[in-house]
């Protein structure tokens, strides 16, 4: 499987009946959908991180099985904007709900409800799709601070269905699925079912890299920061990977904190990245990084046509 290649497992089921369609994870930052698709699929397909902003594009992630077929949207968090690449991660989110045959709402139910969660709320209550609402983090509070929460979205009419959920322990999840497959549209799948995601290997393996970033540095660092793959090369006799990526940041001051005193944070991202790599890959993986600045990258058309090159693969249609 070349870079070119989406990634695919063994199927859990047929998956040629039943029913198929889309559904969006939309939430504000930090609301757990990430972590959901991943939980959904059993697989990491989206990359997970404790700072806001992580997922910058639409993730696509497919499940199939006996019932048919799901392939989720997972998006940005609905923010407001400052760079022209939050403007773009802001539009992403909303053109995946509005194309989706289901749109979920994901908010952190440990939260308290503020004027972003109303924005998202009246943004949601405009699809013509159906809408659930999963109060995620259940995990993580006391549950009768649900019933405030579920009162209030309940009362606004918009959800056909309000769902506790934790994407990090399960619970709740089988739920959501038949939930989910009672809602979609009767027919084929939309994909080969036995593809995970449409992503090529190539993004996959950019987004695991800045995933190891993100877990290496401090909190002026995840808004500035991207990785570009420069070189994949393969080698058919040994199976070996070739790696070349630039982890790409704005001004000198946060590529030393990147590089590190004498290079140990770099060494340990890039150690981290290789074995993450080699597990998603199943196969051994050399890899060189290089810290780049690029000043303004975030307003930089070029840079961000070039970060988004290997994102949309092939999406529903």
């Amino acid at each position: 499987m070349g870079p070119g290649d989406s990634t695919r497992r063994s199927l859990q089921g047929p998956g040629s009946g039943g029913r198929a369609g889309t559904v969006a994870l939309v939430g504000r930052p930090n609301a757990g959908k990430s972590t959901l698709l991943n939980r959904l699929l059993a697989e990491k397909i989206a990359i997970v991180s404790e700072k806001p902003q992580t997922t910058r594009n639409r993730i696509v992630g497919i499940l199939t099985e006996p019932r048919g077929q799901i392939v989720f949207f997972d998006t940005p968090g609905i923010h407001k904007p400052v760079h022209r690449m939050n403007r773009g991660m802001v539009q992403e989110a909303e053109e995946a709900m509005g194309s989706a045959d289901v749109a979920c709402l994901l908010v952190d139910a440990g939260e308290p409800f503020g004027r972003g969660d109303q924005f998202l709320l009246q943004l949601v209550s405009r699809l013509s799709a159906p809408r659930l609402l999963l109060l995620n983090k259940l995990d993580a509070i006391r549950k009768e601070r649900l019933l405030p929460l579920m009162q209030r979205y309940g009362d606004s009419g918009v959800f056909a269905e309000i769902l506790p959920v934790s994407a990090l322990t399960g619970e709740g999840c089988e739920a959501l699925l038949e939930m989910l497959f009672a809602r979609l549209p009767e027919g084929p799948p939309l994909y080969d079912p036995e593809l995970l995601t449409v992503h090529p290997e190539r993004f996959l393996a950019a987004e695991r890299i800045r995933e190891k970033v993100l877990a290496q540095t401090g909190e002026e660092i995840p808004f500035s920061t991207a990785v570009v793959v420069d070189r994949w090369q393969e080698d058919p006799d040994t199976g070996l990977v070739r790696i070349w990526a630039s982890i790409l940041v704005e001004r000198p001051g946060q590529k030393k904190v990147v590089v590190g005193a004498g290079g140990q944070r770099v060494k340990a991202i890039g150690t981290a990245a290789r074995l993450d790599l080699e597990e998603l890959l199943d196969r051994r993986v050399f890899l060189q990084l290089h810290v780049r600045v690029e000043a303004q990258w975030r307003e930089n058309p070029r840079i961000l046509a070039e970060l988004a090159r290997e994102v949309h693969a092939r999406l529903p249609g």
